[in-house]
């Protein structure tokens, strides 16, 4: 029998028309430096004002996938998502980004179909968000990391844009062990003992992870993986831009698939899965052996290039549900004796400040940066190498902006409650173990004494409505009543659903704690089976990213709002703020299931971008000592030998970092010497990218200039013999509105051996 070619072609057709066969996806990643301003600007998390900006740890990046239908034309549904190494989204970044994206594409990336999440470091730059609650630490709006933030973003999705091609997608899940722990165990304890029975452990362990294959290749591009640990193994006294543990496992990932590879792809057979495997196991073995160190020869020009070729490499660690876990594992000890802290308030004889979370590397807070993104890391390349279940299914997306403030909440029983104006209670100012805040407070207070009570009056005493609506919570700042001299919190919020055949992506705009989180994938799973159980069932993925499209702190279960430990104190919408979510993201899911799309957007969020008040001076011209150049060697290198697991240190006279971001860049390097032809010459081999070199700066010599340390760890294996020296690179102005000059210095050579 001889088939009619027109027949062989149908089931193409068909397929393509679909949208949802295997391969039917154009998949593109990209990724850009978004560390921002290096010196003097505060830190968004701890909220510390003593905590600014002096040097880099290792740089920020925004990572950035795309997923879109293969058909041609306006029809193809896609949608963008973004992971940012920030403390968290920004409704004004929201805004400004989705600005420049209509500029460029019209409405093809729109509010509906970006996501922008944060991994919640807490040592990158402040300044960036745009209600007074989260910019008075950082001296209100700093436009500096404002604008390397939107850039970073914007350039990360033209970069995953430009690269779209035919791919697959693959998924994964598996527990990630000793990566994170309860910091609020006492809170957790009061949800329903019923509740808890279902769960082995009071926090989250499961890794979600997304592998990304170029169709015609069979090569891969990219991973994401969701995960709950906070950003807070670095301390709040740390002063190093970073990271923290989740950039610390996108770096780790990055380099291990490059240095297996030797180029930014990853073999899809069978057998060179296998090599890779093994390849990576033998790495693991050699970073867990070396206390954790993990620092490779893929740095800076030479990597600052491969990172921004066509054929780049992505992998991202994303943020969900990370409301009361730390990756501070060890637990919390008393700084004056060692014991345990009080098990209900976590303070030491009454004394929040002496109660500090420890992790795996204590003392030493990089070491735990390292250990806890290796635990996140190692997984990772476990679900990568592993990964066989294709994704197939339509892709969508739904985003309503809802006024938090005043949402009737029907509960069970037909008892209709609702949420309130945003409020913190006084266990919000007590601070967490992993950051303790202001001496006099408790977390589970909930009353403040008449101090406080006259402070609070002063700036602004709450209204009888609002201090019964927040209840058993103690109203210690009214932030969702403040608007002088703009607005102290968020009134209206976005939420938002990803999907991806039957991977399910919650938006949320805050950190939802453990049970929180648990309770809405739950919710909204049982509704999109309920409403169209052809597509969807128990195999259902639904994962939350965290901390995305803006910021409104924590969400807190009912339960765990009664002992108000800080995160409940830090749930501004009242006790019934979680069940508020999970009944409007329920009437989202529903039009998902049944693709129905007349539902109203709600009103859209303020652009306050006119009434920001920046009271952080920009540096206004440096100039060196007397007798010296900016680059000069103040002290060089004290040895001319060093061996594997040494430190190297020369120290620079330097300008102010903020003159030039160097964004994808480097203000300092490692040079080995090189004889090329005959020709002698210095190659970069390690940058302030790395994690081996540290580039740190100290303005208190001077107000027109500074010290520019640079330390290497000189790495226990995976670095050559032969001649070295540190190299630091800058700017300076002369003047305010004088032009930019760059200056570069280098110590004496050394030898490693």
């Amino acid at each position: 029998m001889i088939n009619h070619p027109c027949i062989l072609i149908l089931p193409l057709l068909l397929a393509a028309l679909s949208g949802a066969v295997a391969g039917d996806y154009l998949i593109g990643v990209g990724s850009h430096d978004m560390t921002g301003p290096a010196a003097g600007v505060n830190m968004m998390g701890y909220a510390n004002m003593e905590q600014v900006t002096g040097g880099i740890h290792f740089r920020l990046r925004a990572r950035a996938f795309i997923v879109a239908d293969r058909r041609p034309g306006p029809d193809g549904a896609r949608f963008a998502f973004v992971n940012l190494d920030a403390g968290m989204a920004s409704q004004l970044v929201t805004i400004k980004v989705l600005e420049r994206l209509k500029t460029r594409y019209g409405e093809l990336y729109n509010e509906e179909n970006v996501a922008i999440s944060g991994t919640h470091t807490h040592a990158g730059p402040g300044g960036y968000l745009q209600y007074v609650t989260y910019s008075i630490t950082s001296l209100g709006f700093v436009p500096q990391s404002f604008d390397a933030l939107v850039t970073a973003i914007e350039l990360s999705v033209v970069q995953a844009h430009d690269r779209l091609k035919p791919g697959s997608i693959f998924i994964n899940t598996g527990d990630v062990k000793n990566a994170s722990v309860n910091r609020s165990p006492s809170a957790y304890l009061f949800n329903p003992p019923s509740e808890r029975a279902k769960y082995q452990t009071n926090v989250d362990t499961l890794m979600t992870l997304l592998k990304f294959v170029d169709e015609t290749s069979g090569k891969s591009i990219g991973a994401f993986s969701w995960f709950a640990t906070h950003g807070t193994s670095m301390s709040r006294d740390n002063k190093l831009i970073s990271g923290d543990n989740k950039g610390a496992a996108a770096r780790f990932f990055e380099d291990w698939f490059f240095d297996n590879n030797g180029s930014s792809t990853f073999p899809a057979s069978n057998a060179e899965q296998s090599n890779v495997a093994r390849a990576s196991t033998k790495q693991l073995s050699r970073i867990k052996a070396t206390g954790g160190q993990a620092c490779n020869k893929t740095a800076s020009r030479e990597s600052k290039v491969r990172k921004n070729d066509g054929l780049r490499f992505v992998g991202a660690f994303c943020q969900s549900n990370v409301g009361d876990v730390s990756p501070n594992v060890l637990g919390a000890f008393c700084l004056d004796s060692g014991k345990p802290c009080d098990f209900n308030h976590s303070t030491c004889h009454g004394d929040d400040q002496l109660c500090v979370g420890r992790g795996p590397g204590y003392p030493d807070e990089v070491l735990s940066t390292k250990i806890i993104g290796e635990r996140q890391y190692q997984k990772a390349v476990d679900l990568f190498t592993s990964a066989e279940s294709k994704i197939a299914g339509k892709i969508d997306s739904r985003l309503v902006y809802l006024h938090f403030t005043d949402i009737e909440v029907a509960l069970k029983g037909n008892e209709v409650v609702r949420t309130c104006p945003a409020a913190l209670g006084p266990g919000f100012a007590a601070g967490t173990t992993d950051g303790p805040g202001v001496f006099g407070f408790r977390q589970g207070d909930t009353k403040i004494n008449e101090f406080w009570k006259t402070v609070r009056d002063a700036i602004k005493e709450p209204s009888k409505y609002q201090v019964e609506c927040q209840k058993p919570k103690s109203v210690l700042l009214d932030t969702g009543e403040m608007f002088w001299p703009y607005d102290w919190a968020p009134a209206i919020l976005p939420i938002q659903i990803l999907r991806l055949g039957q991977l399910v992506i919650l938006s949320v705009p805050g950190e939802f704690t453990t049970m929180a989180g648990r309770r809405l994938r739950e919710a909204v799973k049982e509704t999109l089976i309920t409403y169209n159980n052809e597509e969807f069932d128990d195999n259902t993925h639904v994962v939350i990213a965290g901390l995305a499209n803006t910021y409104s702190q924590y969400v807190a279960t009912f339960e765990e709002y009664k002992q108000q430990r800080y995160e409940a104190a830090s749930t501004l919408y009242g006790p019934h703020t979680l069940s508020a979510y999970i009944q409007e993201f329920e009437k989202l899911a529903k039009a998902v299931a049944t693709g129905d799309r007349n539902i109203s957007r709600g009103p859209s969020p303020p652009d306050l971008s006119s009434v920001q008040i920046s009271l952080l001076q920009d540096p206004s011209g440096d100039s060196p000592p007397a007798g010296v150049r900016f680059g000069d060697i103040k002290q060089d290198v004290k040895s001319r030998k060093f061996r594997a697991g040494e430190k190297v240190r020369a120290t620079f006279w330097s300008a102010n970092p903020r003159y030039d971001l160097l964004t994808e860049g480097t203000f300092a390097a490692v040079e080995k010497l090189e004889n090329d032809n005959s020709d002698d010459r210095w190659k970069p081999v390690y940058d302030d990218d790395d994690f081996c070199l540290f580039f740190r700066w100290d303005s208190s010599s001077g107000d027109s200039y500074g010290i520019a340390t640079i330390e290497w760890e000189v790495p226990e294996e995976a670095v050559d013999g032969g001649i070295y020296r540190l190299r630091h690179f800058g700017a300076f102005r002369t003047a305010k509105d004088s032009p930019v000059e760059y200056f570069t210095g280098a110590s004496n050579g050394f030898t490693v051996s």
